[in-house]
């Protein structure tokens, strides 16, 4: 069975996919309060992130379609699982090293078409079953960049903090005037990349050494937890850690 998404779940879960955002963040562009970045001059301020250019080259997530094409390995498979939801078909896991994951498939993508067939209304079972019977070679897939996700860009204050708690992967807390805050980070999302870089199924301690070291100013992309959860299920911490795709991202 897949998860089906009515309005008020919608409303509930996804406020952020609510009308409006584009003049929430016009108002907050124009009420924003600078901020001094650390070790800089007093000229130097960091606004909302997304008034920032350089940010515009870093963002991951365009929402767009995009066309793979895939091979079997030695042993027939993928290496990738999907999830239905809303009569759309979502990629779950992605095995590190398969050829999913060298086509650049990623958690979150939606799977349009498979060699030009539609998978609007499949089964996960069917999904599956289709990827088993085609050919070897040239496996043609058409994907959109993962609907359900949001990339942020944040930025470090002057002790290192982007100003969220997380516990498993999941935002539990936001500071007041935090980078996070200013940008709409929500709570009840779940991390899944940090500059690029899949971390679902790390622990929160390889999280924050991701953190630590991607910079002064990265990329969060996030997805909400019920999502997370329903897209998740019926597979273990363990064997998501040991075969989900963590490779770092090209730059």
């Amino acid at each position: 069975m897949g998860m089906e998404l009515s309005e008020n779940t919608i409303r509930d879960n996804m406020p952020e996919y609510i009308g409006g955002g584009q003049q929430q963040q016009q108002v907050a562009l124009q009420n924003q309060h600078p901020v001094i970045l650390p070790g800089s001059s007093s000229s130097l301020v960091a606004p909302v992130s997304g008034a920032v250019p350089v940010v515009a080259r870093t963002q991951q997530l365009s929402h767009g379609i995009r066309q793979a094409v895939l091979c079997k390995d030695a042993e027939g498979k993928i290496g990738i699982r999907v999830k239905s939801i809303n009569k759309g078909i979502f990629v779950c896991l992605v095995t590190k090293g398969s050829a999913a994951a060298m086509g650049g498939l990623r958690f979150g993508d939606q799977i349009l078409q498979i060699n030009g067939e539609n998978m609007a209304g499949y089964s996960e079972n069917k999904v599956h079953d289709i990827f088993r019977k085609a050919g070897v070679n040239n496996i043609v897939v058409a994907v959109r960049d993962r609907p359900f996700e949001r990339t942020l860009t944040l930025h470090k204050d002057s002790t290192g903090h982007l100003g969220f708690q997380y516990k498993d992967g999941k935002i539990t807390a936001i500071a007041v005037n935090s980078s996070a805050a200013r940008n709409g980070l929500l709570v009840d999302h779940n991390l899944l990349e940090i500059n690029g870089q899949n971390v679902i199924g790390l622990k929160d301690k390889e999280v924050s050494k991701t953190i630590d070291e991607g910079g002064q100013i990265l990329t969060v992309t996030v997805i909400p937890n019920f999502l997370y959860q329903h897209m998740v299920k019926n597979m273990s911490c363990s064997l998501v850690k040991k075969m989900m795709d963590h490779s770092n991202p090209d730059m």
